[in-house]
C-alpha cells in the first residue's frame, strides 16, 4: 500500500471496517459484559456504522467524508457503544479538517484525538470497554509512527492485530 491515504482508499477502508464489524458482530456481542452482559455491543456498533456510512459514497474529500461519518454516527448511534463510536469519529474528524490525504503520522494524531474526545464524552469512563480498545489502537499507532513506519497497509495491519 502507499504512504498516503486518498479519498477512495478512505472510503474503501471504512466500507471494509463496517463489513468486518457486521460479519463479527456476534463475537463482539459475546464479549459484552460491562456494565451489564446485554450482548448487543456488536449489533449496536454495526447499526451505528451503517448509519455513519450512508452519505460516504457521495463525498469527494477526506475532511468532508469524515465530517459526514461523524454526523451520521451521532444521528444513528445505538446504545452506549454506538454513542462512544460516534465520539471517536467526532474526535478523528477534528484533527484532519485540512487534510486532502492522510499519512501514518496524520492517522496517529487522529486516533489520539478520537480517544481523547471519546473519553471526555463519557461521564465515568471504564476500562474494558470500547474506550480501552480505541486507546490500545492509538497507542500502537503512536509506536508505529514513532518508529518511522510509513507504509499504510502495514501500519493498519499492525494496529488491527494489536
Amino acid at each position: 500500500m502507499s504512504k498516503l491515504l486518498n479519498i477512495s482508499e478512505f472510503i474503501a477502508f471504512f466500507v471494509g471496517a463496517s463489513a468486518n464489524l457486521t460479519a463479527n458482530k456476534e463475537q463482539i456481542n459475546a464479549l459484552n459484559v460491562f456494565p451489564v452482559p446485554d450482548g448487543d455491543t456488536g449489533t449496536n456498533m454495526g447499526l451505528t456504522m451503517s448509519s455513519a456510512g450512508k452519505e460516504l459514497p457521495e463525498q469527494t474529500d477526506i475532511p468532508k467524508a469524515a465530517e459526514r461519518l461523524a454526523h451520521g454516527a451521532l444521528l444513528g448511534a445505538r446504545g452506549n457503544s454506538g454513542v462512544i463510536l460516534s465520539q471517536l469519529f467526532r474526535g478523528f474528524t477534528k484533527s484532519i479538517a485540512d487534510k486532502k490525504e492522510l499519512n501514518a503520522a496524520d492517522l496517529c494524531v487522529a486516533l489520539d484525538k478520537a480517544v481523547e474526545t471519546a473519553y471526555k464524552a463519557v461521564m465515568k469512563p471504564k476500562e474494558g470497554t470500547i474506550l480501552t480498545v480505541a486507546k490500545g489502537a492509538a497507542i500502537k499507532a503512536r509506536e508505529l509512527a514513532d518508529s518511522g513506519l510509513d507504509d499504510l497497509g502495514e501500519f493498519m495491519a499492525q494496529i488491527i492485530a494489536r
